[in-house]
């Protein structure tokens, strides 16, 4: 029997069946966390970018909860200064994943399937994550299967005209009220020019450009917004369904991924070409 959306949302807004270990990314070159279950054999990854002048652990709850539902989730923890290099974050974004994939994860020998990688990011972060994902496309051998943003910036260069090359799924969700980043020249500028017809601009109604951060920060006297648990919530919930969707292959909460949510509506959803 399948599960109605507001089923769904439900179930995936709480943590996941899996315990959760933290790890530092920095015990192997770079600087930043990484979250596993405690166990499991060939798990999807994804690698995820800080905001603008953000530490890695205002996504702390993010990165466990994907982890919660049996997805390696790592942040690198680069680029933090006032003028960060997009470029330089793209990089490394995919160089997480080379470690994920590559080095132990915990106790137990966790290991992640190089074939079930995916990219995520906020704001800048969400930016450089569009430039990796277009990096990785002019691979020989693309790995990266799914992104997914959170108030997506522009970056340098522009992540719209990196969009264009990305042939995978992509969720963008944009913020109702971000002055930051507003979503007309940010997230639907990336969605409008994705290069997949599979891709999705959610607005998450009364969310502003830092409602997905976690805790206290500086940077909240210069930049406009703060925390908002809502926005967590449908945050974490969307982006669960979507990479469990398409690094897993279950089907289980497509049907949430194709609904309207309440502060969450489909703002743009791309449509098969009509047939001829």
């Amino acid at each position: 029997m399948v599960s109605k959306p507001k089923q769904l949302l439900a179930e995936l807004t709480h943590p996941g069946p899996h315990e959760v270990l933290r790890g530092n990314l920095a015990l192997v070159g770079l600087p930043g966390v990484v979250f596993t279950p405690r166990s499991g054999l060939g798990l999807p990854a994804v690698a995820f970018g800080h905001g603008w002048l953000q530490p890695a652990d205002r996504y702390r709850q993010l990165l466990h909860h994907l982890a919660s539902w049996g997805i390696v989730a790592a942040a690198p923890a680069t680029q933090r200064g006032p003028l960060p290099s997009h470029r330089l974050l793209a990089t490394d974004l995919l160089t997480t994943l080379d470690v994920v994939t590559t080095v132990r994860l915990g106790p137990d020998g966790i290991s992640v399937d190089p074939a079930k990688l995916g990219l995520a990011g906020h704001s800048t972060g969400g930016g450089s994550a569009v430039l990796a994902a277009a990096q990785d496309a002019q691979a020989e051998k693309p790995r990266i299967r799914a992104v997914a943003t959170i108030t997506a910036a522009q970056t340098l260069p522009p992540a719209t005209e990196s969009a264009k090359a990305i042939t995978v799924p992509g969720l963008h969700l944009a913020a109702e009220e971000d002055l930051v980043a507003p979503a007309v020249g940010h997230a639907e500028a990336i969605a409008d020019a994705w290069g997949s017809d599979d891709v999705q601009l959610r607005t998450l109604g009364k969310a502003t450009h830092l409602g997905v951060t976690e805790g206290r920060h500086w940077s909240q006297l210069i930049m406009h917004g703060k925390p908002h648990r809502k926005t967590q919530q449908l945050t974490r919930a969307l982006f669960t369904a979507f990479f469990l969707t398409h690094l897993t292959g279950t089907d289980k909460y497509r049907p949430l991924l194709e609904a309207d949510v309440k502060r969450a509506p489909i703002e743009r959803e791309e449509e098969p070409a009509p047939l001829t």
